[in-house]
């Protein structure tokens, strides 16, 4: 899937050209809110926010191509994949590097960068990904063009961050000095030794310090995820944050895939009857009964609507009303505060009971643990804003 979305946002179309900064028939189903509706996602700008993502000898390639491909995917692959919204970028993003050539990695792995560092005179967002280091090395002056970069990105406006190790590189251009940063913690001593002049926190996983939140640290290797999320959140609103979590899954697998998965609404394609009913069920739930009412409106006799619905769209109309249904009580437990039993009110369902079990059934979770699930990402959000 990984995969798919990078070729789906290399594939998306002009949005990515803008230049680069260079020099059971159970019918008890009630309203139908159409996805989207209650939490609508923010718009994000049509112009990508530009991401340069240092590349050196040292940098181990998980974190810097996990990256690249999270955030090139924002606004891409969930409209891809999903059919909801137009497609857009949200970030453009590069691999830059001292010269531009090819940078042969400590993992043996080669990394091929969009631009050497002199090419780039202004970038909106600069990460400096992971580093090999080893017991007792000094990094004190071991990178100066990649020192004298980060610095004069930083001058020119640019937010300046780092995953787990990429931290010395903000050390050595001494933006951390009199500022909070955290670091992977086998680091931690190297950083405390080399640079006592940084209040580091350890302990953290994300750490923002300097004026406007100019600079943001993350801990251990994987915190790439902790920094992306957030610099999706603050660039392209909270909505794109979730939606990066659910396609990539981003948190704890130990519940499956159903928790993190979306309803990809089918195309209807030669069944106008089919097509109408498609488009009324999102927009008219406020009626009760609506798949009555779905095949009173087509005219057919009720067995031939649900056969040409279900031949049309892969669901039967009640199974699709339901999905529907499912899907905005899972968003309104995304980012709302609302009791189950209110939501399963506002989606339609009278018997709450009944709501709770098919909502297990359906992503794998209860609503209370779905509901946790995504508030930790709200909440780490909240903490690094």
């Amino acid at each position: 899937m990984a995969g798919l979305l990078l070729s789906l946002s290399n594939a998306a179309g002009p949005c990515l050209q803008t230049p680069w900064r260079l020099s059971d028939d159970r019918d008890i189903i009630g309203p139908i809110v159409p996805i989207g509706r209650t939490n609508p996602v923010q718009r994000i700008a049509r112009t990508p926010v530009s991401v340069c993502l240092i590349a050196l000898p040292e940098t181990t390639p998980a974190a810097l191509f996990s990256l690249f491909e999270v955030l090139s995917s924002v606004g891409l692959a969930w409209p891809a994949v999903t059919g909801e919204g137009e497609p857009h970028a949200g970030f453009e993003v590069r691999i830059v590097a001292p010269t531009g050539g090819v940078v042969k990695s400590g993992m043996g792995i080669p990394i091929s960068p969009h631009a050497a560092f002199d090419d780039i005179e202004s970038s909106d967002i600069l990460i400096a990904t992971d580093l090999e280091i080893v017991s007792g090395m000094d990094p004190r002056g071991r990178w100066p063009e990649a020192a004298a970069f980060i610095r004069r990105m930083h001058e020119n406006g640019t937010l300046v961050s780092s995953v787990c190790t990429g931290s010395l590189l903000l050390a050595e251009a001494g933006l951390l000095d009199g500022q909070e940063a955290t670091t992977h913690w086998a680091a931690a001593g190297m950083m405390e030794t080399c640079y006592p002049n940084i209040c580091l926190r350890p302990e953290r996983i994300l750490v923002h310090s300097g004026e406007a939140h100019g600079v943001v640290t993350s801990g251990g290797a994987s915190s790439w995820i902790d920094l992306a999320l957030y610099l999706i959140a603050r660039y392209c609103g909270r909505e794109e944050a979730i939606r990066a979590a659910k396609m990539f899954l981003l948190g704890d697998h130990s519940e499956g895939q159903l928790p993190y998965s979306a309803f990809i609404r089918p195309r209807v394609e030669g069944d106008a009857i089919v097509a109408e009913a498609q488009g009324w069920l999102a927009d008219n739930y406020q009626r009760p009964h609506p798949v009555a009412e779905m095949v009173r409106r087509s005219g057919l006799a009720e067995r031939t609507f649900k056969r040409r619905f279900k031949q049309a769209t892969g669901y039967s109309p009640v199974d699709y009303a339901q999905t529907l249904r499912i899907e905005e009580a899972k968003q309104m437990l995304e980012t709302g505060d609302l009791p189950a039993d209110e939501i399963a009110y506002e989606v339609g369902y009278e018997d709450s009971a009944f709501f709770r079990k098919l909502f297990k059934r359906m992503t794998g979770v209860t609503p209370s643990r779905y509901r946790r699930r995504y508030r930790e990402i709200v909440q780490k959000l909240d903490a690094a804003e």
